[in-house]
């Protein structure tokens, strides 16, 4: 039996609830979702959007890359609260620190990235979580860094420029319609950066609503991770783990 791939669908991976442990003694609240019989060819640590306007975890694109591509892509998705954040999985330990305290938090994922022996770490951020990939990244050992919705609200000019030279990928997702950052100003404000990947998406909007957005934004990262699995496939054969919407 086939099943079309669209909205919360969640395909068969070992899915793990795990907690990171910070520098400054919180813990965090996660999951971890893996390819089915086999070790994944790439990792996604992601960062959500700003907690104080309803960011976590479970944010849709985050889910749904989790929901899919441990199946589609063979890609671990890591998912988890940074401090302060509560969803289903649970609250974090500790409060927002506004982009500066939650240095710690990336630190504290990519630590257990290390420990699990997860091969080819890239950080996903999407709007605040691209402020910490942008701030903090260049601290780890990643293959690179997929940016979704930048607002370039915290994460400062000199901060940007610092990746010019870096080998790692550097991808920015910016909507036509974003609230916070378009096109132009994007590619004048990433202008410090020879080697940055923009990619202007028609159409697209700061929340990526719709499955075409979506469907979109998956396609995007996984051309980067593992871009012998694009375009994604949008029908499934096979038993289905269930729907998260």
């Amino acid at each position: 039996m086939s099943t079309e791939i669209r909205g919360g669908i969640n395909l068969p991976a070992v899915r793990e609830e795990i907690e990171l442990h910070t520098s400054d003694g919180l813990t965090l609240v996660g999951e971890l979702a893996l390819p089915l019989g086999g070790a994944p060819v790439a990792t996604l640590v992601t960062l959500h959007p700003l907690p104080t306007a309803g960011g976590f975890m479970d944010s849709h694109i985050l889910r749904k890359a989790a929901g899919r591509l441990p199946a589609l892509a063979n890609i671990a998705v890591l998912r988890f609260n940074t401090r302060g954040t509560k969803s289903a999985r649970g609250q974090s330990h500790g409060e927002f620190g506004h982009g500066v305290d939650e240095r710690a938090d990336v630190a504290a994922a990519m630590a257990f990235v290390t420990e699990r022996g997860l091969p080819h770490p890239w950080l996903v951020g999407w709007s605040f979580g691209t402020e910490l990939a942008l701030k903090y990244g260049r601290e780890h050992a990643i293959d690179g860094a997929i940016l979704l919705s930048p607002p370039l609200h915290r994460a400062t000019a000199e901060e940007v420029a610092a990746w010019d030279g870096d080998h790692r990928q550097l991808v920015a997702l910016v909507p036509e319609h974003d609230d916070y950052l378009q096109g132009p100003e994007a590619r004048q404000r990433f202008s410090t950066v020879s080697h940055i990947d923009i990619v202007e998406v028609e159409g697209g909007k700061h929340l990526w609503v719709g499955e075409n957005q979506t469907k979109r934004v998956l396609n995007e990262i996984v051309e980067r991770v593992n871009p012998s699995a694009a375009p994604l496939p949008e029908w499934w054969d096979g038993e289905v783990a269930g729907s998260s919407d």
